[in-house]
């Protein structure tokens, strides 16, 4: 079993791709605040994906957005994969 992510971001949705002999390290990462976060923002959902993964690089992205889908933040991440 293999430890979960504990911070949604887009490096969690790699994470979960990789075989029990990976790891993975960021080698970039870019994030942008579309909207201020405030207590009246209600629930919001952290969403990640993969946007291709291969032998040494992957590369994925993130967003955060509320129920009605309005965009608060997104990140893109390039990764390093590593053999353990």
């Amino acid at each position: 079993m293999r430890p979960h992510c504990s911070i949604p971001h887009a490096g969690c949705s790699a994470h979960l791709c990789l075989t029990a002999t990976q790891a993975y390290t960021t080698l970039e990462l870019k994030v942008s605040y579309h909207k201020a976060v405030t207590r009246d923002s209600g629930m919001l959902r952290a969403e990640g994906r993969v946007l291709s993964i291969g032998r040494r690089a992957a590369f994925a992205e993130a967003t955060l957005k509320d129920a009605s889908g309005r965009l608060f933040a997104s990140a893109t991440s390039t990764l390093l994969v590593i053999e353990r």
